[in-house]
C-alpha cells in the first residue's frame, strides 16, 4: 500500500476511534520513514481510555522529538493517571525545565506548569512520609540523630534545598561546605561578647554626636561601573567603618572598646583588603537581596548591637535572627540574604576572620596571592 493511502486509512481509524487499528497503521508508516501523526493518535488513545496506546504513541513521539512539551506534559498526566509517582515527577521536572526556556508560555501552559509544581510538592511530603516510616519500621528515629543525618535526610527529601559555597571571586577547594558556625566553636567570642555593652555605648555615643557617620554601604568604585545592585547608594543599609582596605579609620578612635575587641579575633591582615571591621546599620523596611561573597577562605561575624524584633539573616537553608550580644558566624559564600522588617534600625558590628579550617602555611600564601591581585587591579 502507498503512503497516501496509509495515511488515508489512518486518519479512517482515528475518526471511528479504532486506536488499535489506527497504531498498526501507524507503525507502517513509521518503519516506511514516514512521520506519524503521534500526538493525533495519543490523543484519541487519551479519549478512548487506551492507556497503552496512548503511552506508545507518546514515547514514539519523544523518541523524535524529545523536547516536544505537548508529548513530555502527556506523558507526565498519564504516569500520573496509571499510579506511577516516580515517573510522573520525572516527566513534570523535564517538563518544567522546558517551559522555562519557551519565552512567553502561553496561559494553558503555565496552568500546567503550575498544576505540575503542586504535584511536585506533594510528592515531597509523600515521599519523606514513606521513608519516615520505612526508618522508623528499622528502629532509627532520624530526628533524633546527628546533625549531618538530619540534614542530608531533609536534603534527600527535597524538604531543604541545596546550597553549595559559591564565591564570586575565588574558591578554596576542599573546606567544608558549612553555611553556619556556632559561637561555641570559638574560645575568643566569650571575651567579645562580653564587650558588648560597651560596644554599644560607644556606637550610641556616635549616633548621637557625629554626623554622617554612617555611609551607604553598596558605592560603585570609582572609575569602575557601578554594581547591579538595588542598595547602591542607598543609606538604608549603611555601613560606618573601624578597618576599611586594611587600613584603621579615624572612627575607630572614638571606639577604644570595639577596638581593643578585634584585637583578639584572627582577623585576616591582607594589603589594601584586610582587616575590615565596621558598624551595619539596617534601617526599616530594608531587604538585602540574595547573594553571594567574593571568597569562601573567611567567615562573616555579626555582634549584634541594637537588634529589634522582625528582623532576620538567611545563610543557605537556614534563618536566625539577631539576639543582642550573641555572635553570628556565617560562610558569605552561601547565598544569603536579610531583612528589617521592624520600626527600628538593626546595628551590628561586622568584621571577618579566617576559616579555621585553612593551615597557617595557605592564609601566608592566600595573603601573598589577594594581595598580588590588588596590585594587578590597581597597574592594570
Amino acid at each position: 500500500m502507498n503512503a497516501p493511502a496509509l495515511y488515508q486509512e489512518l486518519e479512517s481509524h482515528l475518526r471511528q476511534g479504532a486506536t488499535g487499528r489506527a497504531l498498526e497503521v501507524a507503525r507502517q508508516i513509521a518503519a516506511a520513514g514516514g512521520t506519524a501523526p503521534w500526538m493525533a493518535i495519543a490523543k484519541t488513545c487519551h479519549e478512548r481510555g487506551d492507556q497503552a496506546g496512548e503511552e506508545e504513541a507518546l514515547s514514539r513521539r519523544l523518541r523524535e522529538q524529545r523536547g516536544d512539551i505537548g508529548a513530555i506534559s502527556g506523558m507526565a498526566e498519564l504516569k500520573r493517571a496509571q499510579g506511577d509517582r516516580r515517573a510522573a515527577e520525572n516527566f513534570y521536572r523535564l517538563g518544567l525545565n522546558t517551559v522555562a526556556h519557551i519565552p512567553n508560555a502561553p496561559p494553558p501552559l503555565r496552568a500546567w506548569a503550575e498544576r505540575a509544581q503542586a504535584y511536585l510538592q506533594e510528592g515531597i511530603a509523600v515521599y519523606a512520609a514513606h521513608l519516615d516510616d520505612q526508618m522508623k519500621a528499622a528502629g532509627i528515629d532520624v530526628a533524633a540523630s546527628s546533625p549531618r543525618i538530619r540534614e542530608a535526610f531533609d536534603l534527600l527529601t527535597g524538604r531543604t534545598p541545596l546550597y553549595l559555597q559559591q564565591p564570586s571571586m575565588f574558591f578554596y577547594p576542599g573546606l567544608p561546605h558549612r553555611a553556619w558556625y556556632e559561637r561555641e566553636e570559638f574560645d575568643w567570642v566569650p571575651a567579645l561578647e562580653a564587650r558588648t555593652e560597651a560596644i554599644t555605648a560607644e556606637l550610641k555615643a556616635l549616633l548621637e554626636t557625629e554626623d554622617g557617620t554612617f555611609t551607604p554601604y553598596v558605592q560603585a568604585p570609582p572609575g569602575r561601573p557601578a554594581p547591579n545592585n538595588p542598595l547602591l547608594d542607598d543609606p538604608s543599609w549603611g555601613a560606618a567603618y573601624l578597618y576599611k582596605s586594611g587600613e584603621r579609620q579615624p572612627l575607630a578612635d572614638h571606639c577604644p572598646a570595639a577596638i581593643e575587641a578585634l584585637s583578639h579575633t584572627p582577623q585576616p591582615s591582607i594589603e589594601s583588603r584586610s582587616p575590615m571591621a565596621l558598624f551595619s546599620r539596617l534601617k526599616p523596611g530594608t531587604h538585602i537581596k540574595p547573594h553571594n561573597g567574593l571568597l569562601n577562605t573567611r567567615l562573616i561575624c555579626h555582634l549584634p548591637l541594637i537588634a529589634p524584633d522582625r528582623c532576620g539573616l538567611r545563610v543557605g537553608p537556614e534563618t536566625r535572627t539577631w539576639q543582642e550580644g550573641k555572635l553570628f558566624i556565617f560562610d558569605d559564600s552561601f547565598e544569603h540574604e536579610a531583612w528589617n522588617r521592624g520600626t527600628s534600625d538593626r546595628t551590628v558590628m561586622l568584621f571577618e576572620i579566617w576559616r579555621p579550617e585553612i593551615p597557617e602555611d595557605d592564609r601566608k600564601v592566600l595573603t601573598a596571592l589577594f594581595a598580588s591581585i590588588d596590585r594587578f587591579d590597581e597597574d592594570h
